[in-house]
């Protein structure tokens, strides 16, 4: 018996998805030799990691395990209006705090355990202020239409 199945997401729904997906890909990345330089330098956490992906951006294992579950977060969160909208918000505002972490942290203290760079500073600010726009500025959930 064949059933006609038809999903319906919000914007806010599908942006909470697409960001979950977006650190899916990028944790996932992490961990690949060549879209990770020096890949032979990834070390479990701290400012001695020498890997970057995509040759730009300080990673270590604590760090794409951090952007996993980030996506995890978002994937599931992305299920209703109010799940994303909370993780497009609340995660936005954890990661301008994390961007002003990077900025008071000095790049090879002891204190940059996760690691962070320049780049790596740039981007949270960028993502943070972006999922809090996408979190605030979209629309309410519309009902499913027949």
């Amino acid at each position: 018996m064949e059933t006609d199945v038809r999903y319906d997401a919000s914007q806010i729904q599908l942006a909470a998805a697409a960001v979950g997906t977006a650190f899916l890909v990028v944790g996932i990345a992490g961990f690949i030799p060549g879209v990770t330089t020096h890949y032979g330098d990834l070390q479990l956490a701290g400012h001695d990691s020498g890997a970057k992906l995509l040759g730009l951006f300080q990673v270590s294992v604590l760090h794409n395990l951090i952007h996993l579950a980030f996506a995890a977060a978002g994937l599931l969160l992305a299920r209703t209006a109010a799940g994303a909208r909370a993780y497009l918000v609340g995660g936005g505002l954890v990661y301008l705090l994390v961007f002003l972490y990077g900025l008071v942290v000095g790049q090879h203290d002891q204190a940059n355990f996760v690691p962070l760079n320049d780049a790596d500073d740039v981007l949270h600010l960028v993502l943070g202020g972006g999922m809090v726009l996408l979190g605030l500025l979209l629309g309410r959930p519309r009902p499913i239409g027949d």
